[in-house]
């Protein structure tokens, strides 16, 4: 079950501010400010710029970390308060699955640029590291039982949740806090994906640059931030009367063996993940009422989950549900987009309303299903997926539906 929500994105400091912004059909695309953009080919991005985190965070806690780790404590608190679970006591029953794609990368370039060996900072280490989120958020809460801090691309947080779900069912956890963190508008990484033309070079217009789905797209726009789910062992969380936001009900994961950063495009391995997902949740395709797209505003990328997600619920079945992305609103947060988004599936659920894909204006007949342009739409929303698709190939599908009755 899903008893707590915590996030920092570039929508907003706190998830529900996220929430209703993102609803609003909010976006966050803006000339970076984090460093200078001179010489760069892309100078923008979406930057979590209401993060404060002197409020989550003691000042010696601050200088021994990254930026990636302190959006995963913060969002990792805001989701411990929402969920009221009291981790002390029994921490040994209480674990963290907190994943990334690149790590504390601000902290490995700041502390190398023109360093002597000699001179590096004994900080250095512990801060790039992809697992110190997960080892932060574990100290910071006090949870001492099954961490793990999966690393696969923009499939990596998805994973995470995917892990955290195994470890309640395998009955090695009661509580898992789940999800991932990124802090990756950095200049070696916006330099690096400009420079395999992954990223949108709309500089002169960049609120409209993320528009998954739209033939006009031309890459995605980077983002920033954090989301941490808590799981929690249904007997456990009605016990102690926890409020539910949903039930995990299946997870799902493939490999596309194909190429490095391509997805196939004939949606094959994507399409094998949601069967799987489907499948552990023991539910038809029929019985799908929304579809969070991982969708980027790439132009293989989105035409190829859009084959997929065909190719997995059936024609007919794909064109009579709405699917959206919220990247256009978020950009994308690589290692922490799996976890914003099934936070965002998570609440369409509560609320019974889909977000829409902004920035949707022309139809690309390659992406020719129902994208909820511009403006969210109020439906029943009972079972959801929520897709995560990475480089190297890596897939996950979560399964979200309602709480089912006692």
């Amino acid at each position: 079950m899903v008893t707590g929500l915590g996030a920092v994105t570039p929508l907003g400091p706190d998830i529900e501010t996220t929430w209703s912004r993102l609803i609003a059909g909010e976006g966050s695309g803006a000339a970076v400010t984090a460093f200078d953009t001179d010489g760069h080919p892309v100078r923008i991005g979406c930057e979590a710029r209401e993060f404060e985190p002197g409020q989550w965070l003691d000042r010696r806690t601050l200088q021994r970390t990254d930026r990636f780790a302190q959006f995963a404590v913060a969002a990792a608190r805001m989701a411990e308060a929402d969920s009221r679970v009291d981790v002390a006591a029994a921490p040994d029953r209480v674990g963290a699955s907190i994943a990334t794609a690149q790590g504390g990368v601000a902290s490995l370039a700041e502390c190398c640029a023109g360093a002597d060996a000699a001179r590096i900072h004994p900080r250095l280490v512990t801060a790039f590291m992809p697992n110190m989120a997960a080892g932060w958020v574990s100290m910071e809460l006090g949870a001492r039982g099954p961490v793990g801090a999966p690393c696969t691309a923009c499939a990596a947080s998805a994973m995470a949740i995917g892990e955290g779900y195994d470890a309640i069912r395998l009955g090695r956890a009661e509580v898992m806090f789940c999800g991932g963190s990124e802090a990756g508008i950095t200049p070696i990484a916006i330099a690096g994906f400009a420079a395999m033309r992954a990223l949108s070079r709309r500089n002169d217009d960049p609120a409209r640059a993320s528009r998954p789905f739209d033939a006009d797209r031309d890459g995605f726009v980077m983002g920033e931030g954090a989301a941490v789910l808590v799981l929690e062992e249904l007997e456990h969380a009605r016990g102690r009367g926890a409020t539910i936001y949903a039930e995990l009900a299946g997870y799902g994961m493939s490999s596309d063996a194909f190429h490095m950063t391509e997805p196939d495009p004939e949606g094959v391995g994507q399409a094998r993940a949601v069967a799987a997902a489907l499948a552990d949740a023991g539910l038809r395709t029929d019985e799908v009422d929304y579809v969070n797209a991982h969708a980027s505003s790439t132009g293989l990328g989105d035409a190829t989950e859009t084959a997929a997600i065909k190719l997995a619920l059936g024609e007919e079945k794909a064109r009579s549900i709405p699917i959206s992305s919220i990247k256009g609103a978020t950009g994308h947060c690589l290692g922490a987009a799996g976890a914003v988004e099934a936070a965002a599936t998570v609440l369409a659920l509560r609320d019974n309303v889909v977000p829409p894909t902004i920035n949707y204006e022309t139809p690309d007949p390659a992406c020719d299903l129902d994208y909820v342009p511009n403006e969210a739409r109020r439906l029943p929303v009972r079972v959801a997926l929520s897709n995560s698709f990475g480089f190297g190939g890596h897939n996950a599908v979560l399964v979200f539906r309602e709480e089912l009755a006692a």
